[in-house]
């Protein structure tokens, strides 16, 4: 018998606090332990969602696979997450890192500490969007649309404006090279 296949898992990830984009470089330079990446899409700058209160947020999604189960992962994230400085404060509390576990391949649980699908998954532009850029036809295993049919639904109505990849490409930022 062969191990079993790989499951396809979702991370939103996100920061307001201290250097949110070199924060964003080090959590997925760390996840990578976790989660066999395979695609993370652009950064968006998004306005808070709850407490309102505070610095916009960078955030980003990745999409990857892992072997093990959904609570183990969680484990995981949450370890690379105090790893990285997370401080817990009250709910919707600016912060330096927030990884979460939004979809693991098609599963829906709900036990105490996570739920699968990730419960506002659907109406979060910020993860909507950076979503849907890389991977649009990822369908919500409850809901049954893709991630571009969710994002045009218009259930998320925050401020996301896409300011581009999280790394330039390779020799964009080479001197002499005209930027545009």
């Amino acid at each position: 018998m062969g191990d079993p296949p790989d499951d396809e898992v979702i991370l939103g990830l996100g920061a307001n606090l201290g250097d949110p984009l070199a924060q964003l470089g080090r959590a997925v330079v760390a996840l990578d332990s976790v989660v066999r990446i395979g695609r993370v899409s652009s950064v968006y700058r998004t306005e808070p969602v709850g407490y309102r209160d505070q610095p916009d947020f960078y955030n980003l999604v990745i999409v990857g696979t892992v072997r093990g189960e959904p609570e183990a992962v969680l484990r995981a994230v949450l370890e690379v997450e105090g790893a990285l400085g997370r401080v817990r404060t009250f709910a919707d509390a600016p912060r330096t890192i927030d990884i979460d576990l939004l979809a693991f391949g098609t599963r829906v649980m709900e036990v105490p500490g996570l739920t699968l699908p990730h419960p506002r998954l659907h109406q979060r532009g910020f993860v909507l969007h950076p979503l849907a850029e890389i991977a649009p036809e990822w369908r919500h295993p409850v809901l049954g649309q893709t991630a571009r049919e969710l994002l045009s639904s218009g259930a998320a109505r925050e401020r996301v404006e896409r300011l581009g990849p999280l790394y330039p490409p390779p020799g964009a930022l080479a001197p002499g090279r005209p930027s545009g």
